[in-house]
């Protein structure tokens, strides 16, 4: 018995000691570190590491799929409220994922909420088909635009960033990827700052919530996890005049990747002067190419084929039948304005008509007058007798078609006009529904700049100021 035991506990142990070794190499291998600090404004670099060792970004590439999916929307490809079919290979994808089924159907707004917040890889995928057919052809995208925007290693194999063999990007690249989305698309950049967002089919949270939370400034860009890449953040904040991107590939763990990109982040806030002059990047050339079957042609070079859309030839158009009662240019008038402050104070008359005698269409007229009389050519000549008639003058004005959109929304009074409309757009991008189709205006007052939204009606006016209030965002009703 004490003999089994012991051959049982050797057992034991053996797996254990084997089943370490299995694991060690696995606890052992740490994905790389690398890590950048740049001015955003200017877009120095103030600390590297690593930089440009080429490294699996994981699901940074997001930020790549996010910008050619606002590229599309500027460029008419695509709109928001495409309703996007999910394909078996969208659906099929591993976690993070919004949890999507094929066949299903959901509009690109929703996707890339999903992919921007949640980091949701099978919107990621959904994303790319829509645009381009496929997610290879996506891919080619992707690198044709990664080279334009001059992030010269990196080499993009899908778009969710889970590891693909050559799938490869670099800190200093990524860094590059998340300036010009802040600055070539600032009406989206609000996303990557939402803690939570609507995705259609339920709620979902940010995945960098943690950070945004905890550091004062920070709002985005977006985090990333794989086995291979580790944990990999660029983030962004803003403080003041000063505005701070850092990246870091290779984290250990959420809280000390946060840790660590709060400690670049100050180094950053540190070393960048606090006044510098503001100097966007520019955006990249249009990289969709068109075939003639509406794809992107494989092999283009940058080069945008057209389509020949050109009318060839027109039918002509059918003589409209004439009424029966034609109206017959009589005397005209050069002076329109004249002609309308003429009827406008002169009152009702009565005058005699003239005998039959009297030709009415005088053939000197010159066609540079205007004042129209009706007569029925249709009706036999008759001698016309005297009489009286009242003459009415009329003067049409221009028929509104405001539609009683002479209501608005004030969302709060700002020292700066940048920040008015800063809190402008980020209120139009939360509150759509109500909002959509109204104009945004910045109004100079003695105390400040006031954001307003006008063209509503009072209905749509009093229901969005009383969903932004629910969200205790301050507003309240302008009158016409």
């Amino acid at each position: 018995m004490q003999k089994h035991r012991t051959e049982s506990l050797r057992g034991l142990r053996l797996f254990a000691f084997i089943w370490m070794l299995l694991l060690a190499p696995l606890s052992a291998v740490a994905a790389p570190y690398a890590a950048v600090v740049m001015d955003a404004r200017t877009g120095k670099i103030m600390h590297s590491r690593n930089a440009d060792t080429r490294l699996h970004p994981a699901s940074l590439t997001k930020m790549m799929t996010l910008y050619i999916a606002f590229e599309a929307i500027e460029r008419g490809e695509i709109s928001l409220d495409t309703n996007m079919r999910i394909s078996k290979n969208a659906a099929s994808e591993p976690p993070s994922k919004l949890g999507l089924v094929a066949g299903q159907r959901i509009k690109l707004r929703y996707c890339i909420r999903a992919a921007a917040v949640k980091s949701a890889n099978d919107c990621a995928t959904a994303i790319g088909e829509a645009i381009a057919g496929s997610e290879a052809k996506f891919a080619r995208r992707m690198n044709r635009t990664a080279k334009a925007l001059g992030m010269t290693r990196t080499t993009f194999k899908n778009a969710h960033g889970l590891t693909e063999s050559g799938h490869m990007s670099t800190a200093h690249d990524m860094t590059i990827l998340g300036r010009h989305v802040l600055y070539d698309y600032p009406q989206y950049y609000n996303l990557f700052s939402r803690r939570t967002a609507d995705a259609g089919i339920r709620e979902v949270a940010n995945t960098n919530r943690r950070l945004l939370a905890a550091y004062k400034g920070a709002d985005g860009i977006k985090t990333g996890y794989t086995r291979a890449a580790g944990f990999n953040l660029v983030a962004s904040a803003e403080r003041g005049n000063e505005r701070v991107i850092a990246t870091v590939f290779g984290g250990r763990s959420t809280a000390s990747r946060n840790a660590k990109v709060a400690e670049l982040l100050d180094l950053g806030f540190k070393r960048a002067p606090s006044r510098a002059k503001v100097r966007k990047p520019g955006k990249p050339a249009y990289s969709a190419v068109i075939a003639s079957n509406g794809n992107p042609a494989p092999g283009a070079k940058g080069k945008t084929i057209r389509l020949v859309t050109a009318v060839k030839h027109s039918l002509r158009p059918k003589r409209r039948p004439e009424p029966e009662a034609a109206p017959v240019i009589v005397a005209m008038k050069s002076d329109i304005t004249e002609a309308l402050a003429e009827a406008q104070k002169t009152p009702l008359v009565t005058t005699e008509l003239a005998p039959a005698a009297t030709p009415l269409v005088k053939p000197t007229a010159r066609p540079s007058d205007i004042v129209l009389a009706s007569v029925n050519t249709t009706a036999p000549a008759k001698p016309l007798q005297k009489q009286t008639q009242e003459i009415v003058r009329e003067v049409v004005t221009r028929v509104s078609t405001s539609g009683g959109k002479h209501w608005g929304i004030s969302v709060g009074r700002y020292t700066t006009r940048y920040k008015a409309e800063r809190a402008l757009l980020k209120t139009a991008l939360n509150e759509m529904e109500t909002l959509d189709g109204s104009l945004r205006k910045v109004v100079k007052r003695p105390k400040g700049f006031e954001a307003n939204f006008n063209g509503l009606t009072r209905e749509r006016a009093e229901l969005a100021c009383r969903r932004l209030q629910a969200r205790n965002v301050t507003c309240f009703m302008i009158g016409p």
